[in-house]
């Protein structure tokens, strides 16, 4: 007889162990994947492709795929993560929309599901055109093209542009108010990365002008993310099978979920089965700018959407998401993989930057930047401006040195003519820095050709854009590179990624404090508050790896910038500086291995990189150890324990693909040593059996790995001090 009290134990039991089978299931590296065949370890070998049986057009390259329906109009049927078999779609939608003056209009897309739940595909037969889309004449198939013109001189991880294919279908209209107008959508798929990205062009062949108030170049039907019987939209989770970007995000944050302007999760009124008692889950993903573009597109004229670029997620692990996005970045902006080795120097005359090129050149330092309060002023273009640097840039080349400046943007006030108008007031003001200078006004335009004739007169190599345009709206109708209120934040936009674009084809590296790097700017701030470099020294290091551990997540090493303050900076007393330089060497060595043993350069601040022959050596010393493991460096992060004053921290570099596998950084901010057994996850570093480790360059130990692809590692770590090992 079946014991009755016994069965809601027994099933506990039962629902515990595979519960937890689960979470041990979710918390390995890959969900089951050897290292051998998983995308973030090795090389994929299939190709993307794009094959048509007439009726349905499919991309594909192995790790995701994408089909579309061709008739009666075109629409995204079915959408799947080949990695872990998830499908992100549950509904037909329209391939895009349009708001031309005033009124919206779909594109593509098919009509009639009636059940919004899930997609049967013998459903999609009997699913109807829009009666008043843009609707599907024709495709073409493309190879990738490079996204921007770059090129560079400097030490790059990654040259190769991306590879792949390109799907693009043209949409035009029956309507009257739409004749000459063509729409053209654009898919491409990148080879061995389940990304996609979608955008849109619309060209007015006609011969009267059109408003194009909004473009929302991605409508996704998704699959919901939770069942949530109450709850509003801001409560509930939303769908984490995909990542997107856009090239349309800003605001300072340093990081792109807080800067983008263009992601939307909506709810779906049609999808009357959802569990949601309000109909209010959040599972339709919408891409558009909110304040964007609001252009008048002339006859002839052509306007290009924003780029949205889906990566499809396999884990909900941390660590695999952030490998999974840096992966997109060294895919598609190659550029941020640049990452030379530069000194911020404060000058007051021309001499001390001829010392600094010097001291640059004598240590194995590859760049120098004139940072703010020095003495060069890149809007400056006379005659006698542009010969004074361009004489110090050419002394610098002659060191094989790269030289550039700091400018600053938008967190300035010009005078009202210049200023954003702020639409509330009718006047200067309201801006993201309370005043700022509008990039469309005859200044700004000015600032943008000033810029540019300094640089290609000069010859100079970097350039450090502080504020950036931030996204500031502009109410006036005065200014020539805008119409008024409505474009004003579209055309500020695209002035400046006409600027970075401009750089990037003349190998121009770009610092800049906000997030343009689909766009060709290469780096940004790791992520820090200035203030804390008034702290003692000692508190700066352990803060400084907070910032570095926090700032690699979703970021490579090369896309952030650190900061040493060399000299007073921010307030701050004698303990919170390097200078004199000879007597605080520890702490300066500590300082340059806790950033290069990271691969994130550091703004070194000050005017001269060594002070006595002791110092020169510590510090060639240090350069000459980055640059023999530079490619490991340079490999992205696992997060292994976050600093906390309280006992060991550190990560570990991996890369599958070098001979160098992996090189770990342990620190020890107590005052005695410590001895410990870390445990070092090698399954990104593509090893499977057994794994040889060197301390500090010496001699090999090999290790067997545990079945998680791990091992643990007895280590002492010097007290405030650190140690290193390279892994084989």
């Amino acid at each position: 007889m079946l014991n009755f009290g016994l069965l809601p134990r027994l099933l506990f039991f039962i629902l515990f162990i595979s519960m937890s089978a689960a979470v041990a299931t979710a918390q390995s590296p890959a969900s089951g994947v050897l290292p051998s065949t998983d995308w973030l370890v090795r090389p994929v070998t299939a190709k993307a492709s794009v094959n048509n049986n007439n009726k349905d057009i499919v991309l594909t390259n192995g790790l995701v795929e994408r089909r579309f329906r061709l008739a009666p109009d075109v629409a995204c049927i079915d959408y799947r993560n080949l990695v872990n078999g998830q499908q992100l779609l549950r509904a037909v939608k329209a391939e895009a929309r349009l708001t031309i003056d005033g009124k919206e209009y779909n594109v593509g897309g098919l009509y009639g599901q009636r059940e919004n739940a899930y997609l049967r595909p013998d459903w999609v037969d009997a699913l109807k055109p829009g009666d008043s889309s843009f609707h599907y004449v024709r495709h073409e198939v493309r190879d990738l093209k490079p996204l921007l013109p770059w090129r560079s001189t400097m030490w790059t991880g990654q040259s190769r542009p991306a590879a792949g294919k390109q799907l693009v279908f043209e949409y035009q209209s029956n309507l009257d108010a739409l004749r000459g107008l063509s729409v053209f959508v654009s898919y491409e798929l990148f080879d061995g990365i389940p990304l996609l990205c979608k955008s849109l062009t619309v060209v007015n062949k006609g011969t009267l002008a059109v408003k194009v108030d909004r473009v929302v170049n991605e409508i996704l039907g998704m699959v919901e993310e939770e069942s949530a019987v109450v709850g509003s939209p801001a409560q509930m989770k939303k769908p984490a099978g995909i990542y997107v970007e856009t090239n349309y995000a800003f605001n300072n944050a340093m990081r792109y979920d807080i800067s983008d302007q263009t992601l939307h999760w909506k709810t779906d009124p049609a999808y009357t089965s959802q569990v949601n008692y309000n109909y209010e889950t959040p599972c339709v993903l919408e891409v558009y700018p909110s304040k964007a573009p609001g252009v008048q597109l002339a006859a002839g004229e052509t306007l290009n959407s924003v780029r949205s670029y889906e990566l499809l997620m396999d884990s909900y692990d941390r660590e695999r998401r952030g490998l999974a996005i840096r992966k997109m970045y060294r895919t598609i902006a190659p550029w941020v993989t640049a990452n030379p080795i530069f000194m911020h120097l404060v000058s007051k005359n021309d001499e001390q930057v001829r010392t600094a090129i010097d001291q640059c050149a004598a240590t194995g330092y590859e760049a120098l930047i004139l940072s703010f309060g020095s003495h060069c002023n890149m809007e400056d273009t006379s005659v006698a401006n542009i010969q004074r640097w361009k004489q110090l840039a050419d002394y610098a080349h002659s060191k094989k040195i790269f030289i550039g400046s700091y400018s600053l943007f938008s967190s300035r006030r010009i005078d009202d003519a210049t200023d954003v108008i702020d639409p509330a007031t009718g006047k200067p003001g309201g801006a993201f820095f309370g005043n700022a200078p509008c990039l469309g006004s005859a200044w700004g335009l000015g600032y943008i050709a000033r810029l540019k004739t300094f640089i290609s007169a000069t010859g100079f190599d970097l350039f450090e854009n502080d504020g950036p345009y931030p996204g500031d709206v502009c109410a006036s109708t005065m200014h020539p590179g805008h119409r008024g209120l409505d474009d004003s934040q579209w055309r500020q936009m695209e002035l400046q990624k006409e600027l970075y674009h401009w750089c990037n084809a003349r190998g121009v590296y770009i610092n800049a404090p906000d997030w343009y790097f689909l766009d060709g700017s290469n780096k940004i701030a790791v992520g820090y508050r200035e203030v804390n470099f008034s702290l003692p020294r000692e508190q700066q290091m352990v803060l400084n790896r907070q910032n570095i551990f926090d700032g690699t997540w979703d970021k490579t090493p090369s896309m952030g910038w650190g900061f040493v303050p060399l000299t007073k900076y921010q307030g701050g007393g004698p303990e919170a500086v390097l200078e004199p330089l000879s007597e605080h060497l520890k702490d300066y060595e500590q300082l340059m291995i806790q950033y290069y043993g990271a691969g994130v350069q550091a703004c070194y601040r000050g005017p001269r990189l060594f002070d006595t022959e002791e110092t020169r050596k510590m510090v060639t010393g240090v350069i000459d150890w980055y640059k023999q493991y530079r490619d490991i460096l340079n490999a992205d992060i696992l997060h292994l324990r976050r600093a906390d004053g309280r006992d060991w921290d550190g990560w570990l570099h991996v890369n599958a693909g070098l001979k160098t596998k992996g090189m770990l950084l342990l620190f020890n901010p107590l005052s005695n040593p410590i001895t410990r057994s870390v445990k070092v996850p090698l399954y990104y570093a593509g090893l499977t059996t057994q794994a040889k480790l060197r301390e500090k360059g010496g001699a090999i130990k090999s290790y067997a790995l545990q079945r998680d692809y791990s091992i643990s590692l007895p280590v002492t770590i010097p007290a405030n001090g650190y140690t290193w090992f390279t892994i084989e």
